[in-house]
């Protein structure tokens, strides 16, 4: 299974010279949610759409989608 990066969030916010609460003010969220956000916790669509909203971008410029992580499989000489 993939996973969600908030990095760029946190990027962008740096650059914008912003605090998460300013964020989370902006954007109308609690700062639990932006707590959640920090631990890359899922988040409600509507909530990545606001804070997309409140920074003037697209929902891509705050959420990276990480590779899925890949579990070693037996070689076939391992016995089960």
């Amino acid at each position: 299974m993939r996973e969600l990066s908030y990095n760029p969030l946190w990027k962008k916010l740096i650059d914008l010279k912003m605090t998460k609460t300013d964020l989370a003010e902006k954007a109308g969220i609690s700062r639990s949610t932006i707590a959640k956000m920090r631990k890359d916790e899922p988040v409600n669509l509507d909530v990545v759409i606001k804070v997309a909203n409140a920074l003037d971008c697209d929902v891509v410029d705050i959420i990276s989608i990480l590779p899925a992580a890949t579990s070693p499989t037996p070689s076939s000489s391992e016995e089960i």
